[in-house]
């Protein structure tokens, strides 16, 4: 058990798009990333998406409507829905997924999740 300062987490990388476990909570990854630029269209098939904005601004494409999240803010992609999250400027963003979710839904194009 220990106090877990995501400012420290985060600043500990540069990297767009490459999850970092920070803490694990019911067969869950805690992460954080940052986002700049588009990130592919996508989905998870088994499991729902939970995007919680830190700082900056996210837009989450999904199906046929965007929504823009800013910090604070959260949104929860149903399981098997068609999504993609994009940032026109760096955002800093909250993740929680189960245990080796794959980041793009398809194990072979997933980020490795480092744990940091």
């Amino acid at each position: 058990m220990k106090v877990v300062n995501l400012a420290e987490k985060l600043a500990q990388f540069d990297a767009h798009w490459q999850p970092k476990v920070v803490a694990d909570y019911n067969g869950n990854d805690i992460m954080v990333v940052k986002f700049q630029g588009e990130f592919p269209f996508h989905e998870h098939p088994d499991t729902d998406d939970l995007f919680l904005v830190l700082a900056g601004e996210v837009l989450l494409d999904v199906e046929e409507e965007t929504h823009r999240l800013g910090p604070g803010e959260l949104f929860v992609v149903p399981k098997g829905v068609r999504h993609r999250p994009r940032a026109e400027r760096e955002a800093q963003v909250l993740l929680i997924e189960p245990r080796n979710t794959p980041n793009t839904g398809d194990p072979a194009t997933a980020a490795v999740k480092e744990r940091i």
